[in-house]
């Protein structure tokens, strides 16, 4: 399972990007076990970057929105199959320009929107992550979530969430 590139510790970046109506910027993946699902902009985070620098690229890569840096939100880890550890970081952003068109990234990502955290918690189509943190509000200091199944298909045999109350 571990990847050439990347080994068996990998190191990703998401952006919870909220707009002023407080809404969330989420992509439908075209690939994973996310496909199809509402799921946070994320990806690998590159050796020529820091954690907060890939979340930003990545929300510009997969929809096109440029963002500001708010802070560190959360943090996701796991371990896939027993053998490759899975972390991910979560970072709050702000959109740069509130009304910049949302683009798509070709061949990855199918569509883009604009949701509330209401709304996502009541959509079956969200990923297991955004479903557990549009239940709580993101107010202040990092908690860990108990007993939290982020769906069969990964094959994590550890999991852990760490979000901000």
């Amino acid at each position: 399972m571990a990847n050439k590139k990347r080994g068996n510790v990998w190191l990703g970046a998401a952006g919870i990007v909220m707009n002023s109506k407080g809404e969330w910027l989420v992509v439908k993946k075209t690939y994973s076990g996310l496909k199809g699902m509402w799921s946070l902009p994320a990806g690998f985070v590159e050796g020529n970057e820091t954690a907060d620098q890939a979340a930003i690229r990545e929300v510009r890569e997969e929809t096109g929105l440029d963002c500001k840096l708010e802070g560190m939100v959360g943090f996701r880890t796991g371990i896939l199959k027993g053998e490759v550890s899975d972390n991910l970081a979560l970072f709050l952003l702000r959109p740069e320009q509130e009304n910049q068109l949302l683009t798509p990234q070709e061949n990855e990502i199918s569509e883009v929107a604009w949701k509330t955290p209401y709304e996502l918690k009541d959509d079956p189509n969200v990923s297991a992550m955004i479903h557990e943190i549009a239940e709580r509000a993101i107010e202040s200091g990092l908690l860990q979530m108990e007993q939290m199944e982020p769906g069969e298909w990964f094959g994590y045999t550890s999991y852990k969430l760490f979000y901000k109350k």
